[in-house]
């Protein structure tokens, strides 16, 4: 239950950037889609469905609020459990899109079950470190931490699912430094990750190999695993300081744009909202990103703290791939845009980890009577 005076801690103004960030991909959603719709068809049938998704996401927030995240944490072995059975299902039942087997179909929705893990493991793996503070003095101390993370992440890999897994690494990171574990320890770990890298580069895909060979010089394969980036460069190069206007960026509605409405949607805001356009949306993930902060800050304890810190790290890394992918700093990965790509999994995940969010900030202070 939310008590009226947990109401008076309800961070609005995460709750209002969020809100803005959701109404402006439905527009951006909208101009991305509707010169692609076949003939006949309902040109805004894509804003219609994500609209109902924000709808589903943001009741599934309410139940999020209502939750107290202490008992939730309870529950952090039978989530755990849950979390692998999902991945698990995904091997056995998933359907191949696009090369890869990431989702389930059920029905009226396709179900893709990595999205959601990383919320889980959030909730799990702050679970764990905040039973454990104090007491990973020594690296092998980590070892069991470390197993925690690395059978999700293997089974995302199988998938294949390389950008998904590298947000899992990234959230442990960040729950990692904040929960104390010492920086020498960590550093460690990253050499020894990077020392790994030619083993783990023998089993990525030729596909994800071409991606990253790419990165480095788009110009090796113009016309195929360069062609997004090239294009999408193309693309926020001609958006300028004002943009081609709305429904109007060449790029987009010519479709030489691939994913414009998925992977690439930045690249539509870019080339038709411009850099102003840009800019005031990279500023609503900062104002986002810092109430985040600002929440684990003033969490009322190590597990409050955690898990902001990991829907923070989520938040961050995302945002940070996703934009760099589409001007070229960053590898493609395949990673949305959180809250603004088309994609219902992705937005309900995202929407639940700003539910864990305002709960915690909800709940910063004990209910005195």
């Amino acid at each position: 239950m939310i008590e009226r005076r947990m109401l008076k801690n309800l961070d609005l103004l995460l709750l209002l950037t969020v809100a803005l960030i959701m109404a402006i991909s439905l527009v951006v959603i909208a101009s991305a889609t509707h010169a692609n719709i076949n003939e006949g068809a309902d040109p805004y049938y894509y804003v219609k469905r994500q609209g109902l998704v924000i709808c589903a996401g943001l009741i599934a927030l309410v139940v999020i609020l209502a939750l107290d995240y202490h008992t939730v944490a309870q529950y952090a072995n039978y989530i755990y459990v849950a979390n692998l059975g999902l991945l698990l299902a995904v091997l056995a039942l998933a359907k191949d899109v696009k090369g890869a087997g990431r989702w389930i179909d059920v029905g009226f929705f396709r179900l893709q079950p990595s999205e959601f893990a990383k919320i889980l493991l959030i909730i799990t793996l702050a679970n764990y470190l905040a039973n454990t503070a104090g007491e990973m003095d020594k690296i092998t101390d980590l070892f069991p931490l470390l197993l925690h993370v690395a059978i999700p992440m293997l089974l995302i890999m199988l998938q294949p699912d390389l950008g998904t897994a590298l947000v899992l690494l990234a959230i442990l990171m960040g729950m990692m430094f904040v929960a104390g574990i010492k920086i020498q320890h960590l550093f460690s770990l990253v050499l020894a990750g990077v020392a790994a890298f030619p083993f783990f580069w023998h089993f990525l895909k030729d596909y994800q190999k071409n991606r990253l060979l790419v990165f480095l010089d788009p110009s090796i394969d113009p016309t195929g695993s360069g062609y997004h980036v090239i294009q999408s460069i193309i693309a926020i190069g001609s958006g300028r300081l004002t943009g081609q206007g709305l429904f109007a960026g060449p790029q987009n509605q010519l479709n030489f744009l691939p994913e414009q409405h998925t992977d690439f949607i930045f690249s539509v805001v870019g080339e038709e909202m411009g850099f102003v356009g840009a800019s005031l949306l990279l500023l609503l993930y900062f104002i986002a990103i810092y109430r985040g902060i600002h929440i684990a800050l003033h969490a009322r304890d190590l597990l409050g703290t955690l898990l902001a810190v990991g829907v923070v790290s989520m938040l961050t890394f995302q945002v940070l791939v996703n934009v760099g992918m589409t001007i070229g700093i960053m590898p493609v990965t395949g990673l949305p845009l959180p809250l603004f790509s088309y994609g219902g999994s992705s937005l309900l995940s995202t929407l639940l980890g700003i539910g864990l969010l305002l709960n915690v900030g909800m709940r910063r202070q004990k209910i005195l009577f």
